[in-house]
């Protein structure tokens, strides 16, 4: 069985990178020509009874002057990117490029084609892929869509440059439209001239690598009441400047055993002959755990992207409050960063939410016991979770428990539902909600 999944991949291999190779090298009139050549190679075997072989030998021999008049086309080129520093999965990204004509001769009719890493998987992770699909029962064209863009990164459209003069340079309009979030690898841009004919392109490739970070999607969200009040935090208003006592004072005292030295007052204590110290101001703020559930064994999981657009949509939300937000996930390890208040930009978060990745090789006790012991720190709790079982329900319960004030998100499959859960949405209907892939916006609409 394996090896029939290995001889499937190579011709999905081939297959994929001979039509990547074919839409470069052929403008859309070229493959239209291509086109009618395979169908005329195919029904004119019968020279006998049919004329198609004609038109057979007619159409290769446009294709073989148009692919020999590309290669006497020469010119040598430089460019430049002028990338933003992040973009937004499923957001338009524009950006300039400077294309520099090396040449004395002017170049006309460029075309400027982006070069994306290639994206394809290796067999391990297409097979995984693979059987993960056949798993789950899907309407055909959502199945078709997922199996034709789950490993895209991005779409590029191809774009125009203005004439270049002799040794000149112009700027052509970019459009990038990022698919995942995550590191986009750019190699490198390719200039494309066409033939006298208008079929084929002379490529000429040039070198820039660069990377943008795509942050994740983000949906709009209602304004909303996060669960949770004030809380008293120690450090008070330091834990939003530099994690630590706060530098202003609202009055002296005298010395207590066990005070922290650096506190002393000493302009004090040399008037009064005794040790004064310093006395800070505690203070009270709303602080809220965002909790990410990552534990999912499939690789590429639309679930899991769909949970960490969700706690990025909160993320974002958080960052506007004069609130803390903590987020707590797993990954090769246990994480819990925290911002707002001046701690940290939400940049960072969303810098952070866009390199999550799946965690198979741990249990879900793991991100329990994490939430467990900052819990105490927290005003409410907001869980995104990718599944409703016996573990996630007893970690809600556990939580329930300690009193913490919850909103429990649980991202399902188009069509699917949670068993066993019906009375307790309808119970406690802000408490629990579970998001359907398809309908996420809707849903979070919908909250109050």
């Amino acid at each position: 069985m394996r090896l029939i999944y290995k001889l499937i991949y190579w011709n999905y291999h081939a297959t994929s990178g001979l039509w990547y190779w074919a839409r470069r090298r052929f403008t859309l009139a070229g493959l239209c020509v291509a086109g009618g050549f395979l169908l005329a190679g195919i029904t004119g075997l019968d020279i006998e009874n049919t004329v198609i072989y004609q038109s057979f030998a007619l159409l290769l021999s446009f294709l073989l002057l148009a692919f020999a008049g590309s290669f006497f086309i020469r010119a040598n080129f430089s460019a430049t990117r002028s990338l933003p520093r992040f973009g937004t999965a499923g957001q338009p990204l524009k950006y300039r490029v400077t294309v520099k004509n090396l040449t004395a001769k002017p170049q006309v009719g460029l075309t400027l084609l982006e070069e994306l890493a290639d994206s394809r998987p290796g067999f391990d992770e297409w097979l995984a892929f693979q059987l993960a699909e056949g798993k789950r029962v899907r309407p055909f064209r959502v199945a078709q869509r997922r199996r034709t863009n789950l490993f895209r990164q991005a779409n590029v459209k191809n774009a125009e440059v203005p004439p270049l003069m002799s040794c000149g340079e112009a700027e052509a309009s970019v459009e990038l439209l990022p698919l995942r979030r995550g590191i986009l690898h750019l190699t490198g841009i390719t200039l494309a001239q066409t033939d006298p004919l208008g079929l084929c392109r002379a490529l000429r490739k040039i070198l820039v690598p660069q990377t943008i970070l795509i942050l994740p999607k983000r949906y709009p969200l209602p304004p909303i009441t996060l669960p949770g009040a004030l809380r008293y935090q120690e450090g008070g208003v330091a834990l939003a400047s530099n994690v630590g006592r706060s530098e202003e004072f609202v009055a002296l005292r005298d010395y207590r055993y066990g005070d922290p030295l650096r506190h002393i007052h000493w302009r004090s204590w040399a008037k009064t002959g005794k040790p004064i110290v310093k006395e800070f101001e505690d203070e009270f703020f709303v602080r809220h755990a965002l909790v990410l559930d990552t534990f999912d064994d499939e690789p590429n999981s639309e679930i899991l992207e769909e949970a960490v657009s969700v706690a990025a949509s909160f993320a974002c939300t958080v960052m506007t409050q004069e609130s803390l937000l903590d987020l707590l996930f797993v990954g090769n390890q246990s994480y819990c960063f925290t911002a707002g208040r001046g701690l940290a930009h939400g940049d960072q978060m969303m810098e952070i939410l866009a390199s999550v990745k799946n965690c198979a090789d741990k249990k879900f006790e793991v991100l329990e016991q994490l939430v467990l012991n900052h819990v105490s720190l927290v005003s409410g709790c907001i869980c995104v979770l990718q599944r409703w079982d016996e573990p996630r329900r007893k970690f809600v319960e556990k939580l329930k428990v300690l009193g913490v004030p919850l909103l429990v998100l649980i991202i399902v499959s188009p069509g699917g539902g949670i068993s066993g859960t019906s009375s307790e949405l309808m119970e406690k209907p802000g408490t629990i909600r579970f998001l359907e892939i398809g309908k996420i916006a809707e849903e979070l609409a919908k909250l109050k």
